[in-house]
């Protein structure tokens, strides 16, 4: 309901708006091409229906137990599962991975039919004339990217002044001049009071974030993506006597034990970046320490994506990060545009900056924005695991004509010797 069906729809609605907008100027002469949802949405079933059963079939050969049904907490080695049939487990050990939901907003009532959460997004069985997406987030703009392409005017309202709030300011720029040439309509600082749902549209009253007069926008759709918050419906925590911050975050000590002996927490339920890969290597690290080894985690050096076309691709911290903490840092800065590679694909927007700490040349973060962005940053990654210096990145040798050739280059600009601009 998540990662991979968004991806599948991304990918396809990519081919389509190429194929629409950018094969021709490549002297590639299709026509008209047409949009068969169902058989989009067929695709993406196929894709999910895969990963499932691959997880299924893993739990059989590693002899894992696949219980369906509510969980909830009875005490601290107990689990009472009620489902198709009630069944209580024992262990000695208990992880809760539930992971999160769409954070709701008060007077914007989701039904998953007209206002829709990103789950219900993904199962729309007709491109809506005209669809809303409140908050300017990872989701809000992939998912507004998948609809906006096959052929939704799509208006995104975002209370903050900028899109990605929390991301390197420069990236949010790069993504409002990106997406606003796209064809998306963005309404920055501004607010979403209300939503009354007739027949056939939905009216969305706005204001501004910081006070004046209300207008209305008139929807086919309203997809609501304004962040999500820890599921722990169900879960027993309070008669476990598990305790919870004030964001209903499971609280942890760095071992990933609850104040409850024998209780573990691990994912978007717990603090941090809700991402899958965090997720994964948590839970990896935490089965390592309930079985008496030792593990860790470098959360600085955890990447984030955004699947749009440009990709943006972040790790490490902001430069307003930096700045704020009082860190002295040199910044290296390579343009798509000057990328051989980036100019034969016809991809040429967004740029690579690479934030290095000013005395050790460390590198302490690394944002993209650009084709491809989510496995450039996997360099980086490797390289912040290992304590790299920009010097390092750039003396390494990268073949060419690739994209990775624009994060040699950003490396080199750190020191303020590019080779191509």
């Amino acid at each position: 309901v998540g990662c991979i069906p968004s991806k599948a729809l991304l990918s396809v609605s990519e081919k389509y708006a190429q194929a629409s907008h950018d094969f021709e100027g490549l002297g590639i002469e299709v026509g008209s091409p047409k949009v068969n949802l169902k058989k989009m949405m067929a695709h993406k079933d196929k894709v999910v229906a895969a990963n499932t059963q691959g997880i299924s079939f893993l739990f059989k050969k590693n002899k894992v137990d696949h219980l369906i049904g509510l969980g909830t907490i009875t005490g601290p080695n107990t689990i009472e599962i009620s489902g198709k049939e009630k069944k209580t487990v024992t262990a000695k050990n208990i992880v809760i991975a539930t992971g999160s939901e769409s954070t709701p907003l008060n007077g914007v009532p989701v039904d998953e039919k007209q206002i829709v959460s990103s789950t219900g997004s993904l199962v729309l069985d007709k491109v809506p004339a005209t669809m809303a997406v409140i908050g300017g987030g990872v989701i809000g703009l992939e998912l507004g990217s998948v609809w906006m392409r096959l052929g939704s005017k799509v208006t995104v309202i975002e209370y903050m002044d900028r899109l990605l709030p929390g991301s390197d300011l420069e990236v949010s720029k790069e993504m409002k001049k990106i997406m606003t040439k796209q064809g998306m309509e963005l309404k920055l600082s501004t607010k979403v009071t209300g939503a009354q749902v007739s027949k056939d549209k939905v009216t969305l009253t706005l204001e501004p974030a910081n006070g004046g007069p209300a207008e209305k926008l008139e929807v086919e759709n309203v997809l609501l993506s304004i962040g999500r918050r820890p599921y722990t419906t169900g879960l027993g925590l309070e008669k476990a006597g598990v305790k919870v911050d004030n964001r209903g975050r499971v609280e942890i000590d760095d071992h990933f034990q609850t104040n409850v002996k024998g209780i573990y927490a691990i994912g978007d339920v717990v603090r941090g970046a809700m991402l899958a890969h965090k997720a994964e290597d948590e839970g990896v690290v935490c089965a390592e320490i309930i079985a008496g080894q030792s593990g860790h985690i470098n959360y600085d050096a955890i990447p984030s994506v955004v699947y749009t076309f440009p990709e943006v691709a972040t790790i490490g911290k902001t430069e307003e990060q930096l700045k704020e903490a009082g860190v002295e840092y040199r910044s290296g800065k390579f343009p798509f545009l000057a990328n051989g590679r980036a100019r034969a694909m016809a991809a040429t927007d967004g740029f690579v900056k690479i934030l290095a700490d000013a005395k050790t040349d460390r590198v302490l973060g690394c944002h993209i924005v650009g084709p491809e962005a989510g496995t450039l940053i996997a360099e980086i990654a490797l390289a912040m695991e290992f304590g790299a210096s920009s010097e390092d990145i750039a003396r390494t040798c990268h073949a060419h004509p690739t994209l990775n050739e624009t994060v040699k280059e950003a490396a080199l600009a750190v020191d303020g010797r590019p080779i191509h601009i």
